[in-house]
């Protein structure tokens, strides 16, 4: 009894052992991560290593030692309503979207995982990869601009997927999918893109319709063009039959006809004369029809060619005529310019014309009727101009600067100093002559006329040279350096 009941005892004890080291060998199901940690050994690196993840598989758990737990690999989805991002363009833009993460099944990023995931409520988890999204998200909507984030969704998706990829595989998990559902923005520009694109495809559709209707017409165009010009030919192809046919009907004819002229010509000798006359006229009657159809297709071609070419001829002489009456009237209208202009210059002329008569009339008026005494006003009014112009020709002459070196030649006694200050006196004409040069006389407070001979003689005396003693005193100088200043 004793063996047996150590016996019996032996095989509870390892029945005991054998189920519990049975109930510390895990299998790690298909949907999650076996995380075992404890006393786990140490990495390639010689550093101890914090957990071991198994994805698949089995593994015993050392009791004491180790303890496990596992990581659910089902996914998580999580609603990121984003707004007020600010977009590369200084648009704030709301991007609903949706993402869909999950624990990773990577070896590194498992670790991962075991490391900052395990433990932690389905909602934590949650909350966590939503704060890392958010952050992503923004960062990529601010180095796009807004056409790109709208029409290149795959170029926006892309660029998310990778930013927030790598945040999320730092905490171990993986992101499985991305959905934008839309995008909008408190501006309106999206909106006003999205009316643009309407408008250009509306507009390309109206284009596309304007083209095919045009292509159709062109067809439809062709498709009678080529209706006419087969109908026109079977017309030709249908008189020409019938023509091939008369002749031969005409050809039968004649034979059968010579036939029976030869069989009866000698019964029948009237009978053939009018077989033969019969066939004359046949055949001038075939002529005429020849003669006929010959003529309508020369009524024919005189309609598509001379008619045509008429036409084509009025119309250039009409353009012609056109061209040629603008050209008219344009040189018309310019004649017309320039004889305004030049009966405008001659209304003026005219005008200056009159006033200046009607002032010469006043002054003649003014004159006593007299036009002698009128005439006389307008030089008087001029004279002081006159004399002007005279006394310039000389006024900038300085006797006293006059430097004459005379060699005491002279005509009739007198020197050439002499000579030369009485030509100079006599070129300027008395106040007497002036007058009579212009038809006048001086007042008589002014004084009358000298005599010829007394005015000759008081000009010989004021012009002679200086006094006696001093002519004496000139002469004994020589002749080359006789100086009188």
């Amino acid at each position: 009894m004793g063996v047996l009941v150590a016996i019996i005892l032996i095989v509870v004890i390892a029945l005991a052992t054998l189920i519990f080291l049975l109930s510390r060998y895990r299998k790690c199901p298909s949907d999650k991560i076996l995380v075992i940690y404890g006393k786990i050994g140490t990495d390639h690196e010689g550093q101890a290593r914090s957990a071991k993840c198994l994805h698949g598989g089995a593994a015993f758990i050392v009791p004491v030692l180790q303890a496990y737990q596992y990581l659910d690999l089902t996914p998580i989805s999580i609603s990121v309503d984003l707004t007020k991002a600010l977009s590369k363009q200084n648009i704030r833009i709301d991007v609903p979207s949706i993402f869909t993460v999950g624990i990773s099944t990577e070896p590194g990023v498992m670790q991962n995982a075991a490391e900052r995931l395990l433990g932690l409520q389905m909602s934590e988890i949650q909350d966590l990869a939503k704060d890392i999204i958010f952050g992503q998200l923004r960062l990529v909507i601010a180095t796009m601009d807004i056409e790109e984030i709208n029409t290149d969704r795959d170029k926006f998706l892309i660029a998310v997927s990778g930013n927030v990829e790598i945040e999320l595989q730092k905490i171990g998990l993986r992101l499985i999918n991305v959905n934008v559902t839309d995008i909008n923005d408190d501006s309106g520009y999206i909106e006003a893109l999205g009316k643009e694109a309407a408008a250009k495809a509306i507009n390309d559709a109206k284009r596309s319709v304007a083209e095919k209707n045009r292509e159709g017409e062109i067809g439809e165009a062709n498709a009678l063009k080529d209706q006419r010009i087969s109908v026109a030919a079977a017309n030709a192809s249908a008189i020409a039959g019938e023509n091939d046919s008369r002749v031969a009907v005409a050809q039968s004819e004649a034979i059968r006809r010579e036939k029976e002229a030869e069989a009866l010509k000698v019964a029948m000798a009237a009978e053939a004369v009018h077989a033969a006359k019969a066939k004359q006229e046949a055949y001038i009657a075939q002529q005429e029809a020849e003669n006929t159809r010959a003529e309508l297709e020369k009524a024919t071609q005189h309609a598509d060619i001379i008619v045509a070419a008429n036409i084509a001829k009025q119309r250039a002489e009409i353009a012609a005529e056109a061209e040629a009456e603008v050209i008219r009237r344009k040189a018309r209208g310019e004649a017309d310019a320039i004889f305004a202009k030049k009966e405008a210059e001659a209304n003026g002329a005219k005008a200056i014309l009159e006033k200046q008569a009607e002032g010469l009339l006043k002054l003649v008026e003014a004159a006593g009727n007299s036009p002698d005494a009128a005439v006389k006003l307008m030089i008087a009014d001029k004279l002081e101009d006159l004399i002007q112009i005279q006394v310039e020709a000389i006024k900038n002459i300085k006797i006293d600067k006059v430097t004459v070196w005379d060699s005491n030649g002279g005509e009739s006694g007198k020197t050439s100093t002499a000579n030369f200050l009485s030509g100079m006196m006599k070129s300027v004409p008395p106040m007497q002559e002036l007058f009579h040069q212009v038809g006048m006389e001086l007042p008589e407070f002014l004084g009358q006329e000298m005599e010829a001979e007394k005015r000759k003689e008081m000009t010989e005396t004021t012009l002679q040279a200086p006094s006696l003693p001093y002519a004496e005193e000139i002469a004994q100088v020589p002749a080359a350096e006789n100086k009188t200043e």
